[in-house]
């Protein structure tokens, strides 16, 4: 059986993850696993899945956690906050490590599982996006394998097995569209919260169906699968596809070009993260290309989605502006979540800090240079939002 560590284990990815597991005991066994702050799901895990090693991200949590498991025999080690996470990360014979927490703050427990010898399950675009001058050549010091868990990623990685070396020539990233997919871009201004909450094909945690609403997780995607795959900007192309059955597609140097098709169902990328090069049979259902009708596709409108043009701006300054563009994406999404700024303000403010961050770009960046770039992103997330209040002409996605 392949020891597993997951980390974010009560969230969208982290409950599919241990569905998986469920599912294939035979195959697979938790070592440890590390969670935010719901404790009534997070000490039900620990009751059925029996990790060795358990933390709560929240460290108040902590005494509630430990009295809803206290008659379990025998105790997991239980431990709170970042420090705890980073610790389950490391932690015993665990082979893989499925990195399922939302944002930047993954990064850390990644990199230690990492140094501790651990395959990555990488389902936290954000860590490399921010992280990749730090964890690729961490991934190359270590011998281990960065295997993508993400549906588009996973496509991708999918159609490259037994691709011969530079026989990629393109890649095709497919994007639903989002909950705006279909609405007038005049209409934006008219966004509420749960709007943006309503995305048509995929069920995901708030902040990433946001990010689909502004398809602002399509241009981090462009960002992570420049950094996986190697492949230069230009030669990175999102394409709408409402169906959400054609995952990615590459185009090879003969212009052949091979796609990835299933249903919609995080659980598949996952699945072949945790197996590969193994194909491991399920029970899920089949796809049927007749049930699934007709499939299209259709350029984006650079006018309803200016975030995917910011996130291709930040990849090709390079350094530790992909960080900034991912941590002040990650602050202005919680305060559009809080209803304290309107959809609309999200590219606004994200253009403004990744202005103001363009003289202290730096193209080598270290990991406390990350951390640094990353703290301050946010905190000047809160100068856009208050010039936006008081100036709002000096700040527009032109």
């Amino acid at each position: 059986m392949k020891a597993i560590t997951l980390l974010g284990s009560t969230g969208s990815i982290g409950t599919q993850t241990l569905d998986i597991v469920s599912e294939h005991p035979d195959k697979f066994r938790i070592v440890g696993l590390a969670a935010g702050r719901n404790v009534d799901l997070f000490a039900a895990q620990i009751r059925q899945f029996r990790p060795q090693i358990a933390a709560i991200s929240a460290a108040e949590k902590l005494p509630e956690l430990k009295e809803a498991i206290k008659d379990l025999n025998p105790q997991p080690i239980l431990l709170a906050g970042e420090a705890g996470v980073i610790e389950v990360a490391r932690y015993g014979d665990a082979q893989t490590v499925v990195t399922g927490i939302v944002g930047c703050a993954g990064l850390l427990p990644t990199i230690a599982a990492i140094e501790a010898g651990k395959d990555i399950a990488l389902a936290n675009k954000e860590t490399l996006i921010a992280g990749a001058p730090v964890v690729l050549p961490l991934v190359k010091k270590h011998g281990v394998k960065l295997l993508p868990a993400d549906s588009e990623h996973s496509a991708i990685f999918q159609c490259l097995q037994g691709v011969p070396k530079d026989g990629l020539r393109k890649i095709l990233l497919t994007a639903s569209g989002g909950a705006f997919r279909d609405w007038p871009v005049e209409k934006l201004a008219e966004v509420k919260v749960a709007d943006a909450l309503k995305h048509p094909n995929w069920s995901m945690g708030r902040k990433i169906t946001v990010d689909s609403a502004t398809l602002m997780n399509k241009g981090l995607e462009v960002i992570e699968a420049h950094y996986l795959f190697g492949v230069d900007y230009d030669n990175i192309e999102i394409v709408i596809h409402p169906q959400s059955i054609i995952h990615s597609l590459i185009e090879l140097q003969d212009t052949s070009v091979l796609a990835q098709l299933g249903w919609p169902d995080m659980r598949l990328p996952l699945l072949y993260a945790l197996s590969w090069p193994e194909r491991i049979y399920t029970n899920w259902e089949r796809l049927n290309l007749v049930k699934s009708g007709d499939l299209t596709f259709r350029e984006p409108d650079h006018q309803k989605y200016p975030c995917m043009q910011l996130a291709y701006a930040a990849g090709r300054a390079g350094g530790s502006m992909p960080a900034v563009l991912n941590a002040a994406n990650e602050q202005v999404v919680a305060l559009f979540l809080e209803e304290k700024i309107q959809f609309l303000d999200i590219p606004k403010c994200i253009e403004f800090v990744c202005d103001r961050h363009q003289h202290d770009n730096k193209q080598n960046p270290s990991l406390d240079d990350i951390l640094a770039a990353d703290k301050w992103a946010r905190q000047e997330v809160f100068t856009a939002t208050e010039k936006l209040a008081t100036q709002p002409q000096i700040i527009s996605v032109g």
